[in-house]
């Protein structure tokens, strides 16, 4: 095939991580019988967190990054894949363990790749892990029998990635959607995503988080953790259902039992990295059919991949507002 542009993370004996741009061999590709053109790759919490020392996501460098890529098949060993195909892939150990999106090349194995169906490939990456991992959230609360006329949903980080195309997909399916976030700037986005109210951050400070609080939400979908999460699951009606899917707010839970015991809560773990390709495929094709988000536009800003050495460690600070979209695709 020939060379490769690719933005690679090295790190040195101190620990210390740079990202740069290298033309690398083909060889430096891994084994698949996949070989995807990259058009779109995205900017994730775990994307900044691979190129961060002591970040806990990388298991190994050097390593292209990116968790998400869209692209073009440019060729294949797989009968279920024809050159030519535009297909999505994220999750499993795609750039952390093995290299991503922030290459003009990838080769993967065919049973981590999903052929886009009424999705264009700039589409799949707006939407990319983030969304997807949205999707699966909303999917959850109706799975556990919430309607919309059983009362108010809130999504905290509401934001983030995640967030923001929960609340758009919320909205669309009729739930009155309470939108959590300590970005005053990012309130009118919401209300265009669908939002019924915007809040600030939950508790408020220097509120104390009870074992029970009062009952305020049908559901919620939490993208932060932490004692937030233990805050939504107090104020979570009885028999409600709260979907956790992040931890930029914290890692521990200081909650108690009281939610599940007394008010019969229910807390739904969202995974979208080792999610099997079946459903993994079956949920694409809904994104790209019933569940395709409204306002991708809205909440999607693009960045050069080149640009990716001096930016991507803003997703950290927590300064980032929607979707990232890495536009690859004739950028080296």
């Amino acid at each position: 095939m020939g060379d490769v542009n690719a933005l690679v993370a090295h790190q040195d004996d101190e620990g210390n991580i740079d990202l740069v741009h290298e033309v690398v061999d083909d060889s430096f590709l891994p084994e698949g019988d996949v070989e995807i053109s990259v058009e779109y790759s995205g900017v994730n919490y775990k994307d900044a967190l691979a190129v961060t020392p002591k970040g806990g996501v990388a298991r190994s460098y050097p390593l292209i990054p990116g968790i998400d890529l869209a692209g073009t098949v440019r060729a294949s060993s797989s009968p279920d894949f024809a050159v030519g195909d535009a297909v999505v892939a994220h999750g499993y150990d795609i750039g952390t363990a093995r290299h991503g999106g922030y290459a003009d090349t990838a080769r993967l194995s065919a049973d981590t790749v999903v052929k886009l169906s009424g999705l264009t490939t700039a589409e799949a990456a707006a939407i990319g892990t983030a969304g997807f991992t949205a999707a699966l959230s909303v999917d959850a609360l109706v799975a556990h029998g919430v309607t919309p006329s059983d009362g108010p949903i809130l999504v905290t980080g509401a934001s983030g990635g995640v967030g923001s195309v929960s609340v758009d997909l919320l909205a669309a399916a009729g739930y009155e959607v309470i939108a959590s976030t300590g970005k005053a700037d990012a309130t009118d986005l919401l209300r265009t995503l669908g939002a019924s109210d915007v809040i600030g951050r939950v508790p408020e400070e220097g509120e104390k988080v009870r074992a029970l609080g009062k009952s305020r939400w049908a559901g919620a979908i939490d993208c932060v953790g932490g004692t937030t999460l233990a805050y939504v699951l107090s104020t979570v009606e009885y028999g409600g259902i709260v979907a956790a899917s992040g931890l930029a707010g914290g890692a521990d839970l200081p909650t108690t039992v009281h939610p599940f015991i007394l008010r019969g809560a229910t807390l739904a773990g969202i995974d979208s990295v080792l999610l099997p390709i079946a459903p993994r495929r079956a949920l694409w094709e809904r994104l790209g059919g019933d569940l395709k988000p409204r306002h991708l536009d809205a909440v999607t800003t693009d960045v050069a991949v080149t640009a990716l050495p001096k930016s991507i460690h803003s997703i950290l600070k927590g300064s980032v507002t929607g979707r990232t979209r890495v536009v690859v695709h004739g950028e080296f």
